[in-house]
């Protein structure tokens, strides 16, 4: 009587010599009954040789699976959240409040960023830059005032932009929200219309510029409005930051260039004039 064609379960190594074993016997009898002129169990043979065979690809099919090491999950590296704010700022060429940083972040960029990570964002960037001056790339810093050259409550900039750009006078808060509505637009139509985020911001800015939101708001309609009004302004705001930023080069060292004066040094100097 024939063995039964299946071997009961064992680690895989050994069910493979197992396989080629009783393969090499099934080849010898399937030998023998041709010789014999056994037809009957020539087929028998032959169909148990054949099942024997396909059991034995099976099982070396596993065992390269199993040698094949696991391919790793691909983790993309999380971002900082100083350079996800420096990537909110680089697309808006200007100072920023944090709620609109953030706003500019979900609407273009992956990832979440967290409104209360950024309360001692400031104070960090101004600690790291005492203990190593100039050791990084760029600072998250505030932005100046015009007048006393001191930090702007709630207004981030970039370190790498000139004095111009982080000096804010009287007319800097519109001028910047016009430069920003017009960045933003331009990235807006460069989109597909299904990014609702993005739109949604584009619509935030529109309803903030006379005619933006009368007709249908689209990108090249927000940022035309944006550059008319812009180009009332503009000369009179370069004006003042051009000033401010000649005295903030004469009077401010390094740090206090990029993080503003304090007040003591303030009331020294005006003792002094």
């Amino acid at each position: 009587m024939l063995e039964p064609a299946t071997v009961p379960f064992v680690s895989e190594p050994i069910h493979i010599e197992l396989l080629e074993r009783r393969i090499d016997r099934l080849r010898g009898e399937l030998r023998r009954a041709a010789t014999t002129g056994d037809r009957t169990m020539a087929r028998a043979l032959r169909a148990e040789l054949r099942q024997a065979e396909h059991a034995w690809d099976d099982a070396l099919a596993d065992l390269e699976d199993q040698a094949r090491p696991a391919p790793q999950p691909v983790h993309k590296p999380m971002l900082s959240i100083r350079e996800q704010v420096h990537h909110a700022l680089t697309l808006l060429t200007v100072p920023a409040a944090p709620k609109l940083i953030i706003a500019v972040h979900d609407a273009f960029f992956p990832g979440e960023l967290v409104a209360a990570r950024l309360t001692s964002l400031r104070r960090d960037e101004e600690r790291s830059f005492r203990v190593q001056p100039f050791g990084r790339p760029y600072y998250l810093c505030p932005a100046l005032t015009a007048d006393l050259l001191s930090p702007a409550r709630g207004l981030l900039a970039l370190s790498t932009w000139p004095l111009e750009i982080r000096v804010v006078g009287p007319l800097s808060a519109r001028v910047d929200f016009l430069i920003g509505a017009i960045k933003v637009a331009q990235r807006v139509a460069q989109l597909p219309e299904d990014a609702h985020d993005a739109q949604r911001l584009l619509w935030r800015f529109a309803a903030s510029i006379p005619g933006a939101g009368s007709a249908g708001i689209t990108p090249s309609s927000v940022a035309e409005l944006a550059q008319a009004e812009l180009d009332v302004h503009l000369e009179a705001d370069t004006a003042d930051r051009t000033a401010a930023a000649s005295r903030a080069q004469e009077r401010l060292d390094g740090s206090e260039a990029l993080f503003g004066a304090r007040l003591q040094r303030l009331r020294r100097t005006a003792s002094t004039t």
